[in-house]
């Protein structure tokens, strides 16, 4: 059965360059790997997702449905909720803690949920949240959150540390190949 991921998160995130990683690496390991952008209004702001199925087998669409993801990466937390309902009963969050607040935020017709991630765990949702803003910023470009995110990821994919550094370096841009190394490294080593 394939495995599913969905990467969520707010235009502008670099959700695009961490599904195109993802999708590399996965093409590199012998998988069948589809991948699918939905963008919303990337452009001002809004909710981008990223659909990526991979299999030993044929993979024939790349859409994830209710309840069939593995793994939400999530960019943001308000995200991390939008998106819960289409994670398997066993299925992983991985979230980086940064709130970006949303339109009806911005003109003060609502208020930033505080309790978001907390009322995603008292249902039961297996929750790894980390600050990958800060830790983006440590290996150098706050930009880099989407490479911190996918160390993260690769703790629970059981692809090896060597893979996903050569598939960065054949991804990102030569001059920012190092940063990103850094922010992978970073991710993937990153402890509570």
């Amino acid at each position: 059965m394939a495995t599913s991921i969905m990467i969520v998160g707010v235009g502008g995130q670099g959700s695009l360059l961490a599904s195109k990683l993802l999708g590399n690496i996965l093409t590199a390991e012998g998988y069948d790997v589809k991948v699918s952008e939905v963008h919303g209004m990337s452009q001002r702001g809004g909710s981008v997702v990223t659909y990526v199925k991979y299999d030993d087998n044929k993979v024939y669409s790349p859409i994830v449905t209710e309840g069939e993801a593995d793994y939400i990466i999530s960019f943001e937390k308000l995200e991390a909720a939008r998106y819960a309902s289409y994670l398997k009963k066993d299925g992983k969050v991985i979230v980086n803690v940064q709130e970006i607040d949303p339109m009806p935020v911005i003109i003060g017709a609502a208020e930033y949920p505080s309790d978001v991630l907390d009322e995603l765990k008292s249902k039961g949702v297996f929750v790894d949240e980390l600050d990958a803003l800060t830790i983006a910023e440590q290996a150098g470009s706050s930009k880099a959150v989407n490479i911190v995110l996918m160390g993260r990821l690769a703790k629970y994919l059981g692809i090896g540390y060597d893979e996903w550094i050569s598939a960065i370096e054949n991804t990102v841009k030569p001059k920012f190949v190092e940063l990103n190394k850094k922010a992978f490294e970073l991710g993937y080593t990153y402890s509570k």
